[in-house]
């Protein structure tokens, strides 16, 4: 078991140094400063109102940074706004993390925030290894003193660190595994930053199950036995257990490149005939696996699954007449279509090619269920049925609505909860006709059993639908003809934007499939499916 490492420091530095405008060079240690407080209010004083100055700023970092390179947690825990825990936290930095030595050198001063470097030395047992990363503080106005006061939070110590988790040194609890694609090819969170938490959740999982040693690491304790620790030093390296994923290294390193370019993005893809997982990325790296855990409205492409349901109860076809309104109304909640559009005589296909709001919404009273939308997606696509992929997701939710709020799940929007995961696998569904659950790692690993839908997609549903995905892809009124204009192959897609509360552009959705790969893409705030969303899907499937 790995346990925290309590190491004297004996002979050891620990120094602040020089590095941005308006600090001086200083080193704790040899008392240059002494931790003079240069912002302090003054006896009698009223408390300072109004945003912090960047004299504050530079001050104030400057103090919390030489108190905590010093190890005097109680003094850098008053120059916080939260003394209570970041005593106990920037205590445990030597004690728990087994930091010897620690030079950290700020940077220029960005407004209340400033960035750091930490250069530190982590000892256990005798063994040492040097530890170098980058952080950031921000500086705020006490709210009672009027102090300026770095505003605690765990990402002060280390970027990656949780109010839950804590700093640790010690043996692991698991070996290493050693991820590899499903060609062998290697795959690690330097070259892959997406799969920095999939790997660890991984490690966790089947550690313990593939032939590996422990070693000796610096990790983030997570505190929580349902997620896993994260490894941020490898002090002495255990034997590495081989976990072969059904990663394609090719199609992980285009989607990584691909939705770097967004604040807030991500991508998975997967393989129609099997399941397999081929890629998964976000941006950003190394966090939130929201590609797998989102829960975000997926907008118009949920159309894959309502036109599934309309063909189902032969309400459509394809090639018939739909009316196409400029909008629609359903228990008095009104349904537009984009910019007010209209097409008199389209047929479905082309109302599914045009993402034509009306034409799904005047088909609800046929339907004669406001419930039928949500067991299509559970009995045909799998929905919401427990997936078990190798690691944490969220398998999608149509819960049940009525009225006005079924209308708005017809378009994707209301209550229906997706990810990148689950639209990549219900367009799997479309382009094979039968739904097969996602996973990253075999069954037989650990005995796991796949969900299972209940049918299968009648063929000439089936076929109908895969063919107006086609035509969204490549007629010349199609929303999803831009961005897989480049793409190669048998291709389907549909396009989706997502309104959502609070946000002055809607969320940019994408699906498609080419060949036997079909991938989905998310980016948040990005507007029309095919000008954010589109491109990172194009990306995905062009890989080699």
């Amino acid at each position: 078991m790995r346990s925290g490492a309590k190491v004297a420091i004996v002979g050891g530095v620990f120094a602040v140094v020089a590095g941005g405008v308006g600090y001086g060079g200083y080193n704790l240690w040899n008392g240059v400063t002494g931790g003079e407080t240069s912002v302090d209010t003054k006896a009698g004083d009223a408390p300072k109102t109004g945003p912090v100055t960047t004299d504050e700023v530079t001050a104030t970092a400057k103090d919390f940074l030489a108190a905590w390179a010093s190890g005097d947690s109680d003094r850098a825990a008053q120059l916080t706004n939260d003394p209570v825990t970041a005593g106990p936290a920037v205590a445990g930095y030597r004690a728990g993390a087994g930091v010897s030595k620690a030079v950290i050198t700020p940077g220029a001063p960005v407004g209340a925030k400033v960035p750091f470097t930490v250069k530190a030395t982590v000892t256990y047992k005798g063994v040492s290894k040097d530890w170098s990363y980058a952080s950031e503080l921000t500086v705020v106005r006490g709210q009672t003193t009027g102090r300026p006061l770095v505003k605690w939070q765990p990402t002060v110590l280390h970027p990656r660190l949780t109010a839950t988790g804590t700093l640790r040194t010690g043996e692991a609890k698991t070996p290493a595994i050693k991820a590899v694609d499903h060609d062998g090819v290697e795959l690690t969170a330097e070259k892959y930053p997406s799969l920095g938490p999939v790997l660890d959740e991984l490690r966790k999982r089947y550690g313990a199950k593939v032939d590996g040693s422990t070693g000796v690491e610096t990790y983030i304790d997570s505190g929580n036995e349902a997620v896993a620790d994260t490894t941020l030093l490898v002090l002495a390296k255990g034997k590495p257990g081989t976990l072969r994923t059904t990663i394609d290294a090719g199609v992980q390193a285009a989607a990584e490149k691909a939705v770097k370019q967004y604040d807030k993005a991500s991508v998975v893809a997967v393989q129609p005939s099997t399941g397999a997982v081929r890629a998964v990325a976000n941006s950003p790296a190394g966090g939130f696996n929201a590609a797998f855990e989102g829960q975000k409205m997926p907008g118009s492409t949920m159309k894959i699954v309502t036109a599934a349901l309309l063909l189902e109860k032969g309400l459509v076809k394809a090639d018939q007449v739909a009316e196409c309104p400029p909008n629609a109304m359903y228990y008095g909640r009104t349904i537009e279509n984009l910019n007010g559009f209209s097409r008199n005589g389209a047929t479905f296909g082309e109302s599914f090619a045009r993402s034509c709001n009306t034409a799904f919404i005047k088909k609800i009273d046929d339907v004669g269920d406001d419930s039928a939308l949500g067991k299509e997606a559970k009995e045909v696509f799998g929905i919401d049925l427990q997936w078990k992929t190798g690691i944490r997701s969220f398998d999608g939710k149509v819960p049940e609505a009525t009225g006005g709020g079924a209308a708005e799940q017809y378009i994707g929007q209301g209550t229906v909860q997706m990810n990148p995961l689950t639209m990549a696998s219900i367009t799997a569904t479309a382009k094979d006709g039968r739904f097969r659950q996602p996973y990253l790692v075999a069954a037989d690993l650990d005995d796991r059993t796949f969900a299972e839908a209940e049918r299968e997609l009648p063929a000439s549903v089936a076929r109908q639908l895969r063919a107006m995905m086609r035509t969204t892809a490549t007629a010349s009124y199609g929303t999803a003809v831009r961005p897989m204009a480049s793409v190669r192959g048998d291709k389907g897609a549909k396009t989706g934007s997502a309104e959502v509360g609070g946000q002055t552009t809607s969320d940019s959705w994408f699906t498609a499939f080419a060949d036997d790969l079909a991938a989905a893409a998310f980016v948040e705030g990005a507007g029309h499916g095919s000008t954010a969303a589109g491109p990172i899907v194009a990306r995905v499937l062009n890989a080699d």
